[in-house]
Order: structure tokens, then C-alpha cells, then sequence
């Protein structure tokens, strides 16, 4: 593996090896690099996930740029792991982590908690109608007294990217934009307004930009990570744009965040927001990096519900809710012998429900999943439309 496995076409998330080692609590004792390779490969392959590659940040430089590009990197061992496209929640080393120390029965699947403050205390964000025109979705939530350091931090920013790519879809079905609360002033409204009605500083930028011209300057820009994404939006008469109460531009989204609430690592507060044109992928991304970063928050694996208000005579989703994230479990019954058919195999419920449980969809007895808010829900509903008549456990 070290010296070149086949690229894959599945996403693939760098972890440093030592770091994933300390975090999974790995207890067994390697000989040498190769040994506590094989290891980590075998379990992989036993998960379900692939160990890519074996390397470094100076490796990959060095095979990149020629070996005098890679002077004064880490030479710390990176694994390259490659994991399912529809595993949203193996998409940073947090999730990584939680999945497998599950597997390995060093935890059991967390439970989050969702609290609703009083309805005076409850943030709000107004969706005006004008967004259907544009960018017609939003989902919310906020994560209290976060914790961040150099690598959480790194690993957040790494997680939002990898979404876009992936379920995202290059942001042109969600885009997200996180906010160091503190800086800003609820309630927030989505609007969709004309370009040269929109001034702010974006992230990371010296001046203030209308909507008109900045998009001009990201196309010149050199190296300009962002003007792939311009098409989405730059035909339009309107763009889309979160403001707080005081006229504060949070996002223009699917582009850029405002530098105004921009994160640091010593934000405690985070307001997250997904707009979308899918919304039902919004709720699955928001789900996702809850999910993922509530663990740093004081009370581990709780987040801070939002209400999301739609102006008459706008788009709703099919299926709207007041407040988000929309966290809990689904229960689905379904029996061993239909599974047991449908694969080919002959496994007792009981083990069945343990295999499950391994995996992160807690079962009991007759099989009855839960299927937790970080998954997407695809294969468990095949399985729930099993002979309801049969009872063979």
C-alpha cells in the first residue's frame, strides 16, 4: 500500500495515523510500521471501508511537485482511507473514529439530545418568498460552547468541503455556511435580492463587494477556488443571502461566507446553515456535521434547535418543520427470514440484530433497526418491505 495503491473513485479522507490510533484506543502492540498497517487494513476491509494508501504530507508533496517540494513537511504517516460515496458519516476523522470504535465494541451509538429553548429565546430565520426564484431551501441549527482546536478546526472546514463535493453536488443542491454566532444578531432572514443590492466583505477579503461586482473578481482572481461554483447562481436576477437583524451579511450562498462571522478557534458558538434546492438533502447534510462536531460541545451530542419560518406565497418542502435539525431515530420491523432470503445467507435474528448493532443501526430480537439521523435511509427501506406475514425469527 505504501508505494502506490490504484486511485479509487470513492471519496477518500486523510487521517494521521497516530492520532487515529490514540482516539481508537488500539491496544495491541506492532513490531513494526508494516505489521500495525496490516492490522488497521484488516479491519478496514472487515468495516467495510478500503485503506488507500499509506504516506505523508512530504510524500505527497515530494510526488506532486518533484522531492525538493517536499523539504521542512511532516513526515508524520497519513492513511488515505476510501470510503462509500453514501457514507456522508465517514467523511471526517470523527466519523471514522465513532463508527469504528462502535465496531470494535468500545462504544455504543450515541444519543443526541435536541434542545428547544423557550419560544422568547428561540432563534428564528425568516425564509422570504423571493427565494424560490433562486435557492428556495433552508435548514438550521446551533452548536453550544464548542471546543475547537488546530485539528477539530481543520477537520470541520475539511467535512463542509468534502459535503459539497459529494451529496452537495458541487453545491449546486446545498451549500453550507457555518457562523461564529456571537458576532451576529438574531433573527436572521433568507432573502433572494439583485446583485448590485447585496454589499459585504466576504471571507477572508481586505474591501466590501456588491454582488455585482465581485463575482467579476473571483472569474480574475488567480487561483480562485470559487469561480466553478459562479455558474450556479450568476444568470440569475436574484441572488440568495442570509442577513441577521442588523443587516449583517452572513452568506451568499452557494459562494462565499461573510468575514464578519467568520469561525476561529476560539468561536464557541456555531450557527450553521444549509440552503438548498433539495430538501431533503439539506436536512442529511445538516444532520451530518451536527452529528459529526456536537461531540465538541460542553454537553457532548446535543444541538440547539432553530425555527425556520416561510413567508406566505414562497416555496415550501413537502414535508416542512418548524424547527431543525430533525434528529431522532426511525424504528423499522422487518424479519430475519426475508433478510436471510434477500442475501443469500442464514444468520439467527439474535446475531442478526448484534451485526446491526456492530454497524450503528441498534437492533433487537426480530430485527427491528433503528436507523439513526446520520445515515441515509436507502437499503433499510428495502429491507423494511419484507413479508410482514412471516413471523420466523
Amino acid at each position: 500500500l505504501r508505494h502506490g495503491a490504484a486511485k479509487g473513485t470513492m471519496p477518500t479522507v486523510n487521517v494521521l495515523r497516530d492520532k487515529l490510533f490514540e482516539l481508537l484506543e488500539v491496544e495491541e502492540k506492532f513490531d513494526s510500521d508494516k505489521l500495525q498497517d496490516e492490522w488497521f487494513e484488516n479491519l478496514c476491509f472487515e468495516f467495510g471501508i478500503e485503506l488507500d494508501d499509506v504516506t505523508s504530507e512530504k510524500e505527497m508533496k515530494e510526488k506532486q511537485m518533484g522531492e525538493a517540494s517536499g523539504e521542512g513537511l511532516s513526515e508524520d504517516v497519513i492513511y488515505k482511507i476510501e470510503v462509500p460515496a453514501n457514507r456522508y458519516d465517514l467523511l471526517c476523522l470523527e466519523g471514522i473514529v465513532s463508527s469504528l470504535r462502535i465496531f470494535l465494541g468500545k462504544d455504543l451509538k450515541p444519543e443526541f439530545t435536541v434542545n428547544t429553548p423557550q419560544p422568547s429565546d428561540i432563534i428564528e430565520i425568516t425564509v422570504k418568498k423571493e427565494t424560490q426564484q433562486i435557492r428556495p431551501f433552508v435548514v438550521c441549527a446551533v452548536l453550544r460552547n464548542v471546543t475547537f482546536d488546530q485539528m477539530r478546526y481543520k477537520s470541520f472546514i475539511d467535512l463542509q468541503d468534502k459535503l459539497h463535493t459529494n451529496i452537495c453536488r458541487q453545491r449546486t443542491l446545498v451549500a453550507i455556511g457555518t457562523h461564529d454566532l456571537d458576532t451576529l444578531k438574531p433573527p436572521f432572514t433568507y432573502e433572494a435580492l439583485p446583485p448590485k443590492d447585496i454589499k459585504f466583505k466576504p471571507l477572508n477579503e481586505e474591501k466590501e463587494f456588491t454582488g455585482e461586482t465581485l463575482f467579476p473578481y473571483y472569474e480574475t482572481k488567480e487561483n480562485c477556488k470559487l469561480k466553478p461554483f459562479l455558474k450556479i447562481i450568476d444568470k440569475s436576477p436574484v441572488y440568495p443571502v442570509i442577513y441577521d437583524s442588523s443587516r449583517v451579511v452572513c452568506s451568499l450562498p452557494p459562494i462565499i461566507n461573510g468575514d464578519h462571522s467568520k469561525i476561529r478557534l476560539d468561536t464557541k458558538n456555531v450557527f450553521i446553515e444549509c440552503t438548498a434546492t433539495d430538501h431533503t438533502k439539506a436536512n442529511i447534510v445538516l444532520n451530518t456535521v451536527v452529528a459529526m462536531f456536537s461531540r465538541y460541545c460542553s454537553e457532548p451530542f446535543s444541538v440547539e434547535s432553530v425555527r425556520v419560518t416561510y413567508e406566505e406565497g414562497g416555496a415550501r418542502p413537502e414535508t416542512p418543520a418548524a424547527l431543525y435539525p430533525q434528529m431522532g431515530s426511525v424504528k423499522f420491523e422487518t424479519e430475519a427470514k426475508y433478510i436471510n432470503s434477500r442475501i443469500g445467507i442464514d444468520i439467527k435474528a439474535e446475531d442478526m440484530a448484534k451485526l446491526l448493532t456492530r454497524m450503528s443501526l441498534p437492533a433487537k430480537g426480530a430485527v427491528p433497526p433503528h436507523h439513526p439521523p446520520l445515515r441515509s435511509r436507502g437499503w433499510l427501506l428495502v429491507v423494511a418491505r419484507g413479508d410482514r406475514n412471516s413471523r420466523d425469527s
